[in-house]
């Protein structure tokens, strides 16, 4: 009888180049896509109170509106304390800075603003007005930090066609 010698068998070897070609190509890529995809958040308040709430009518209610016009700095129970006309197009954000830190050098417990859109203020513009009563630049120990205004934004939908208070009024602006 004859034996057969048979050979031993073994696996054979896998090809697994093709796959890390694909893993070396997509991983970069992912990565890469990771940062441009991330999405900064800013917590809204919208006003408004549970049933059965009274409003305090001591409390200080800051409401900054902003209309094509200009922007108006209000407290909404007492009444009307800046008006910023927009100048060359533009909103005057340097002013409302400047005056909303002047409000908060006198109450600086307050950390909620209210801030009134009319329907046609763009994104960028809503943006910047919620940046600019949110924190500004501070310079602190040889470096420059943000500085807490009013962290706290409520939004609200001004009315259309809202004109800017100095000119229904007929007051001069700069007395305002």
């Amino acid at each position: 009888m004859r034996r057969r010698h048979r050979k031993p068998a073994g696996s054979p070897e896998l090809d697994i180049t093709a796959f890390m070609n694909l893993m070396i190509v997509l991983v970069p890529v992912l990565l890469l896509g990771m940062v441009f995809s991330q999405v900064r958040m800013i917590e809204l308040d919208f006003p408004g109170m549970d049933s059965g709430e009274a409003p305090n009518p001591e409390e200080f209610r800051l409401v900054v509106t902003v209309i094509p016009d200009g922007m108006e700095i209000a407290d909404s129970d007492r009444g009307l304390i800046r008006v910023l006309p927009s100048r060359d197009g533009g909103q005057d954000f340097v002013s409302l800075r400047s005056v909303l830190k002047r409000i908060k050098t006198r109450v600086p417990d307050k950390t909620d603003v209210i801030l009134e859109v009319g329907p046609d203020i763009d994104y960028q513009t809503l943006v910047r007005a919620m940046d600019t009563v949110r924190s500004y630049p501070a310079v602190v120990a040889a470096s420059v930090v943000e500085a807490e205004l009013f962290p706290d934004v409520s939004l609200m939908d001004a009315p259309e066609g809202r004109p800017l208070a100095a000119i229904k009024s007929g007051i001069d602006v700069e007395d305002a």
